[in-house]
């Protein structure tokens, strides 16, 4: 297991533009520390409208090129023709893709979902966090997916969410275009991230999803209508729930010589 001075990551998200609404200051943050930083999409095929716009956006943040999976997702047909939808295929098999990812990357951390699929419930979401916690555990075990290469354990995964506390300006603006806002109690929350130094490529690669800024219910869309200082507000923290995986005898933090780097790690 490497020990580099800055924890590599390995984002796992649902649909393209989760990876930077959720996460994009902490991989943009990780990136610029020269961390290894990937990202797996699990639904949308690579020949989709929106896998140009996902490679733009990964580029900003210093993410490297797009990992999709290609299933379906389950609101929307055009985002893989003729494949089966996420949510219709045998877990095992999506659990299978990821572990193969995970060892091919070899991350220190594993960033995804929450279990309510964060504040709008998607199914998607909720999928993509049941497949990619067992896969953070199972990618350690060499006797589960041989096929999938060398064992690998992360030294832990972190579910990206929303604290009630923190919804803010955030659960009005998606009432008023009918959504509802998921939250998880405040004492769910491990580690909150100040993101405001990587804010600048945070909103680069939120834009670079064009399609979803054009909509009006999209939350790119609904961020790209307020003023400034307001949409910076909202997307100037990221939260998360760390859970660490493996065998007992790993450490319940991440540990040095993380700890001098107030990355992921602080709280």
């Amino acid at each position: 297991m490497t020990h580099s001075a800055v924890p590599s990551l390995l984002g796992v998200f649902g649909h393209p533009d989760d990876e930077s609404l959720l996460a994009g200051g902490v991989l943009a943050r990780h990136a610029a520390a020269h961390a290894r930083t990937a990202v797996v999409t699990v639904t949308w095929a690579p020949e989709s409208p929106r896998a140009a716009e996902l490679a733009d956006s990964l580029r900003a943040l210093g993410a490297g090129a797009p990992r999709m999976l290609g299933y379906g997702d389950v609101r929307n047909p055009q985002a893989a023709p003729g494949r089966s939808r996420l949510v219709d295929v045998s877990p095992d098999e999506v659990i299978a893709a990821l572990v193969h990812q995970i060892r091919s990357f070899r991350p220190d951390i594993v960033v995804t979902h929450d279990a309510l699929g964060q504040l709008t419930g998607h199914p998607d979401h909720r999928r993509t966090h049941q497949a990619a916690l067992l896969a953070t555990q199972d990618a350690g075990l060499a006797h589960l997916h041989p096929e999938a290469g060398a064992p690998w354990q992360p030294r832990a995964l972190y579910c990206a969410t929303h604290p009630e506390s923190g919804v803010g300006a955030l659960g009005p603006l998606l009432r008023s275009v009918g959504k509802r806002v998921l939250a998880v109690p405040d004492a769910y929350v491990t580690t909150s991230v100040d993101v405001t130094p990587w804010l600048d490529q945070k909103w680069a690669a939120i834009l670079a999803h064009r399609g979803e800024v054009a909509r009006e219910r999209s939350l790119p869309g609904i961020l790209a209508r307020l003023p400034e200082e307001a949409r910076r507000r909202i997307i100037a923290t990221e939260h998360f729930t760390r859970l660490t995986p493996g065998p007992v005898g790993l450490p319940s933090s991440i540990g040095e010589p993380w700890q001098r780097h107030p990355f992921l790690t602080i709280s």
